[in-house]
């Protein structure tokens, strides 16, 4: 494949996005065709997709309408509640104090939330869980439901509810998805530096790295440029809108789970930086050795991910889990063809997704915004995604 040149190799895609002209951002053939085939399936309304190497924007395509209504179409600066994709967020901050000398993934809770040293296993042991455990879902940690929990307003406060519910399981017995561990990872990062999450993701991640369009509380314009989510209803197939209802500072804590909204653009400029080992334009945000704990799995031979069934195959020990990352150890047919051993990433619960092959060198971002699906992770959006591009790239 070949694209336009445009005089040198620019690695920033934010720089890229806003500086071409239309006719000059590069596009993957068949790549908007596959896109577009999935909203006449009524599998979404419109869709961002993008492809990054270390040094380049290899594709950026906007396909379909954000708000089906209004008629608004869907750009490079859409805005889309990404869910889980925060996980690997949370993760770079926490290897970012590991760096600092702040703290070590190896450390027990207890050392920055002592409330933790009273917390016990089913079988009655002291938890001793470690920083570790909690963001790689195998930490037994109960989760923080109801109305307490809707009450929070910051990470403090959900920490006596994650205390309160009964441990799940024995810490490091199996892998279970868990939104507390994660959460408790963000008040970690409170804690180590003496910073809101927020406020320390700003100051040291989205700051430098030049991020405009990913926050935990949209502002007025940011608001206005957020996807609408739409659901299929099951009886007809339609695709029906639902609310879009970012938070006012301070009305929700700022999860570490699922908690950010975020541009194609700078969620692919983040990618960037990790498939470049931690940096970005000569600047360094994660050691070697702390991008290790992002693209190793960190949770040996137990079945991990979401393809633990009969319906996706029983995938469970193509997975391994890194700190806050997923991590594909051996490929398999289907979405995970075209990627090589060792790609990491995560996907979000309303169909966002973004996936990094070190090997191949290169970041795939699928920015849609429809909440029920059977397996985000598993979705045709990003079956179609993924084959087109790959497709391409060869």
């Amino acid at each position: 494949m070949q694209t336009k040149s445009i005089g040198c190799l620019l690695a920033s895609v934010a720089f890229l996005a806003t500086n071409l002209t239309a006719e000059e951002i590069p596009r993957l053939p068949g790549v908007g065709a596959a896109m577009q085939d999935m909203i006449a399936k009524k599998e979404i309304t419109g869709a961002v997709t993008i492809v990054v190497a270390k040094d380049k924007l290899l594709h950026l395509e906007s396909t379909g309408l954000a708000d089906v209504a209004t008629n608004r179409a869907m750009t490079p600066d859409t805005l889309f509640n990404i869910m889980s994709m925060t996980k690997p967020v949370t993760a770079v901050a926490l290897l970012m104090l590991q760096d600092d000398g702040k703290l070590s993934v190896n450390d027990p809770v207890t050392r920055f939330i002592p409330e933790f040293a009273n917390l016990k296993t089913p079988s009655g042991k002291p938890a001793n869980l470690t920083i570790a455990q909690i963001m790689t879902h195998t930490s037994g940690l109960g989760e923080a439901g109801g109305p307490n929990a809707q009450r929070a307003r910051t990470l403090a406060d959900l920490v006596p509810l994650w205390l309160a519910a009964p441990m799940q399981y024995e810490p490091g017995a199996k892998w279970k998805y868990t939104q507390s561990g994660i959460n408790c990872g963000a008040r970690l990062v409170e804690v180590a530096s003496g910073m809101t999450f927020p406020e320390f993701l700003a100051k040291r991640l989205f700051t430098p790295l030049g991020l405009k369009d990913i926050t935990h509380t949209p502002n007025a314009d940011q608001s206005a440029r957020i996807a609408t989510p739409y659901a299929k209803n099951k009886e007809t197939g339609a695709l029906e809108p639902g609310r879009v209802s970012p938070p006012a500072p301070g009305e929700r804590p700022p999860t570490g789970n699922a908690g950010l909204y975020a541009s194609a653009k700078d969620y692919a400029r983040f990618c960037q930086m990790l498939l470049n080992g931690g940096t970005l334009n000569g600047r360094r945000y994660l050691s070697p050795a702390a991008m290790k704990f992002l693209t190793t799995p960190q949770t040996g031979d137990l079945p991990t991910g979401f393809f633990q069934n009969d319906t996706y195959g029983q995938r469970g020990a193509n997975y391994g889990w890194g700190i806050g990352t997923c991590i594909l150890k051996t490929p398999h047919e289907g979405l995970a063809a075209m990627l090589s051993p060792g790609t990491y990433g995560h996907g979000g619960a309303w169909g966002t997704q973004a996936w990094i092959d070190p090997v191949k060198g290169v970041a795939y971002v699928l920015m849609v915004q429809r909440s029920n699906f059977p397996n985000s992770d598993a979705s045709p959006v990003r079956l179609a995604f993924q084959q087109a591009a790959a497709a391409a790239l060869r």
